[in-house]
């Protein structure tokens, strides 16, 4: 049986990431595509590709199985909606998307062409936080009343290359709330169900270069659960935690200690749950093999498309919060 192709667009530092990890998951045989030829050509060589593309048209003639977005997030939707059209299975990453245009028409496609479309949340592949989830929903805890989220890291010392990405402008997916802010909202919302409203404050403080936000402050309302999210792009400390406040104890997810926790009584120490060591590559790798599985109707997705176009409601009235000084529900994001 032949092996199905699986065509990467857009070879930048998460797409190579992408190619990387399919390679190694060995599901798919892999194709690639950008429009940079200089790049294009030395990611094939690197990588020993030996089929590549130099456009995007004949790159969906050759009719892969599915294919990766990697492009910047304002081009996402309309390659998609290409590529759905003819039945090709999608793998799309953060965020879906930097407004609402073309969304409905994209799941329309997908549910008439019956394929397998899904949003690169990569965070859902953490076993460790899957592992506190399912603590959850089983409700060993009892009903979670309230969601606290916090990250921060030296954006410039790990993208290092950001002045010259889609990070420097809002319009084509960048800034903190639309690049990793929404990594915690979609957390959060998997862990306790979709957010309806926020409120929100974000501001430039220290990144240079850049006049996109660094720092963001965000309330926020699941429902009954009530949430706060907070991240900053310029402390030393690269850390990422969520802390979800149940009835009846407390469960907090470290993903820079690779670890999750649990306490009930006042006064009493943290229970550790330590999580197997594990690289940032074994996710998408996890990810990526959990989207093959999709498409031979094994497993659900990590992240469906619809839960993504969840994610960018709340991204887009996040944004709107900031003009508006006030609440914004994601229903009229």
């Amino acid at each position: 049986m032949n092996t199905p192709r699986l065509l990467i667009i857009g070879l930048g530092s998460i797409g190579e990431r992408h190619l990387r990890c399919a390679q190694r998951l060995g599901r798919f045989a892999v194709t690639c595509f950008d429009i940079n030829t200089t790049l294009r050509d030395a990611v094939a060589v690197r990588y020993g590709i030996a089929e590549t593309y130099d456009s995007l048209e004949q790159a969906i003639a050759a009719a892969p199985a599915a294919a990766v977005i990697c492009v910047p997030a304002h081009l996402h939707v309309a390659i998609a909606t290409q590529l759905a059209d003819r039945g090709i299975h999608l793998l799309i990453e953060k965020p879906l998307s930097t407004s609402q245009a073309g969304i409905g028409q994209l799941q329309s496609l997908v549910q008439q062409r019956r394929i397998v479309a899904g949003v690169g949340y990569v965070i859902r592949a953490n076993p460790t936080l899957t592992a506190m989830r399912e603590v959850i929903l089983e409700g060993r805890f009892g009903r979670p009343v309230e969601l606290v989220a916090m990250a921060g890291q030296d954006f410039p010392f790990y993208r290092p290359a950001y002045r010259d990405t889609y990070y420097r402008d809002r319009a084509t997916g960048g800034g903190a709330i639309q690049d990793a802010l929404t990594h915690l909202v979609n957390a959060g919302e998997w862990l306790v169900g979709p957010i309806d409203r926020v409120a929100a404050d974000a501001r430039h403080a220290v990144v240079p270069g850049v006049d996109v936000e660094d720092t963001v402050h965000v309330l926020a309302r699941h429902g009954e659960i009530t949430a706060c999210y907070s991240l900053n792009q310029y402390q030393a400390p690269n850390e990422f935690t969520i802390t979800v406040v149940c009835q009846r104890g407390t469960l907090r997810f470290e993903l820079h200690e690779n670890r999750w926790r649990w306490m009930v009584e006042p006064g009493n120490t943290w229970h550790d749950e330590a999580g197997a060591p594990i690289e940032r590559d074994d996710l998408f790798a996890t990810q990526l093999h959990t989207f093959c599985d999709a498409i031979e109707r094994r497993s659900p997705l990590l992240c469906t498309l619809d839960e993504g176009a969840q994610t960018l409601r709340v991204n887009l009235a996040i944004l709107k919060s900031l003009e508006t000084a006030g609440w914004v529900s994601t229903a009229a994001s």
